[in-house]
């Protein structure tokens, strides 16, 4: 099958691992590699947000082409808070943003038509907006690529956040499609120089075995290295005890968590972090088997802030990744 020719209405779909790209086109590929198994702390700064898979950079030039045949401004709708962020440093315009009561959208879009929450965009104002491309995060691909395809002549994009170099590597192919080269250029190279800084900051000190604690009000799970937060953890150089699967949540009992015998636990809210946030202490404070946890002997138990440690990554990775070595290397002392 030809992938370059576009006069049929096949959706084409590339799931590269980085941006899944739906194109009207003739032709089949689908692929799902894996992001990079190596450890954040030995993999180089330079190459973390390398994009080298052959098929991957042809959909982006094939993407780039569609757009360039519209000529004209193409119209964009952006369903989450986060994507929304990323367009704004692109400087793009929409014509359509989510609506989000935790989450500030960028002032660029205060006038911008609204069409919904992130998780259930209103599809009738979406079409109403006859947009020529709806960019998503691929956590939520299964619930909105259905919806997205019932719409015509409409490409769309679901972008990976569920890691920092996900959302760069990112930003760097929507900078080639949409001609953003310069403004993708400079967010890459901010990114470059903080998380040098950061990882050589930190090399030498005693890095952290950790259980992070993902939590609603009455639950809780174990987030492991393949979820955001658990990407962050990683990136501040700190060892999940929970490793070896494709999950990015994980179900475990409190007697197979003491076993991993974690240096530190890190609890996070999925949503209303003051309910999760009591919630935790409750339990904490009530289930005996946590006061055997050493972490919690040494006082290395750690409340997340909320609006840092996200379902999706964001801009805010920086206070993350701070945070994190405050909580990890305040009293470390480097390796002789």
């Amino acid at each position: 099958m030809n992938m370059m020719n576009f006069t049929m209405k096949n959706k084409l779909k590339i799931a590269a691992g980085i941006l899944t790209i739906a194109l009207l086109a003739c032709g089949c590929v689908n692929q799902h590699p894996k992001d990079s198994k190596k450890n954040s702390q030995s993999e180089s700064v330079e190459t973390m947000l390398e994009i080298t898979d052959p098929k991957e950079k042809q959909a982006v030039l094939n993407a780039k082409a569609k757009v360039k045949a519209l000529r004209t401004t193409p119209r964009i709708v952006a369903t989450s808070p986060a994507v929304a962020d990323i367009c704004d440093r692109l400087e793009l315009d929409l014509v359509g943003v989510p609506k989000s009561s935790v989450s500030k959208i960028p002032e660029r879009y205060k006038k911008t038509k609204k069409v919904g929450t992130a998780m259930s965009p209103d599809m009738e104002i979406v079409s109403s907006l006859n947009p020529d491309w709806i960019l998503s995060p691929s956590s939520l691909e299964t619930d909105l690529k259905p919806k997205f395809e019932e719409l015509k002549n409409t490409e769309y994009a679901f972008l990976n956040l569920k890691s920092v170099a996900g959302m760069y590597r990112s930003i760097q192919e929507l900078g080639e499609i949409f001609g953003r080269e310069k403004q993708a250029e400079k967010q890459t190279k901010q990114f470059l120089s903080f998380y040098k800084s950061y990882k050589q900051r930190n090399a030498k000190k005693k890095h952290p075995k950790v259980l992070i604690l993902m939590g609603l009000p009455g639950s809780y799970v174990i987030a492991t290295e393949n979820s955001y937060v658990g990407n962050l953890v990683k990136l501040a150089g700190g060892e999940n005890v929970y490793q070896n699967t494709n999950q990015e949540f994980l179900t475990v009992n409190t007697e197979d968590m003491k076993k991993k015998e974690p240096d530190i636990i890190v609890r996070a809210a999925h949503a209303m972090p003051d309910q999760v946030v009591k919630m935790f202490k409750d339990d904490f404070n009530s289930n005996d088997i946590w006061k055997h946890f050493e972490a919690v002997k040494n006082k290395k138990v750690y409340d997340l802030t909320y609006e840092y440690f996200g379902m999706s990554a964001n801009f805010n990775y920086q206070k993350a990744l701070k945070e994190l070595e405050e909580d990890f290397y305040s009293d470390s002392r480097e390796v002789k």
